[in-house]
């Protein structure tokens, strides 16, 4: 019988990483990070991605009102150790702590670009040729 694999979350990967974004969210919240960077920006996690093995955390995050991303995001990686430490009172029922990785979230620029495509003279137009055939 061979097993068929799907690169689709499971529930418990997508349940495990609402839980550690809520965990992350708080420790963030709380001021615990004591970095010039991190404390002087309002960071937006949107989304945390847990490997099928539970051991690796993947947030995406969103520094908003900062033009340069990646200088949070370093920032963040440098902090990830002592973050992963600050997480294990709300995931106290993990095996094992994951570690945290961030990632810059592009969804919103993609989100823009399509945005964008959709209101072009192009695609209106186009669109608008569709309802005349119906």
């Amino acid at each position: 019988m061979t097993r068929v694999t799907s690169s689709a979350p499971s529930q418990r990967m997508l349940r495990i990483g609402e839980q550690v974004r809520a965990a992350i969210t708080q420790v963030l919240q709380r001021g615990e990070v004591r970095d010039d960077v991190i404390e002087a920006t309002v960071i937006s996690i949107s989304e945390v991605r847990m490997s099928p093995d539970l051991k690796i955390a993947t947030a995406y995050v969103t520094p908003l009102g900062v033009s340069d991303h990646s200088i949070v995001i370093q920032a963040l990686n440098r902090h990830a150790r002592f973050i992963r430490g600050r997480l294990g009172p709300q995931l106290r029922q993990m095996k094992y702590m994951p570690e945290v990785r961030f990632r810059d979230d592009t969804s919103f620029d993609n989100y823009k670009k399509i945005d964008e495509l959709l209101r072009s003279p192009e695609v209106s137009r186009d669109l608008d040729g569709d309802n005349d055939e119906q």
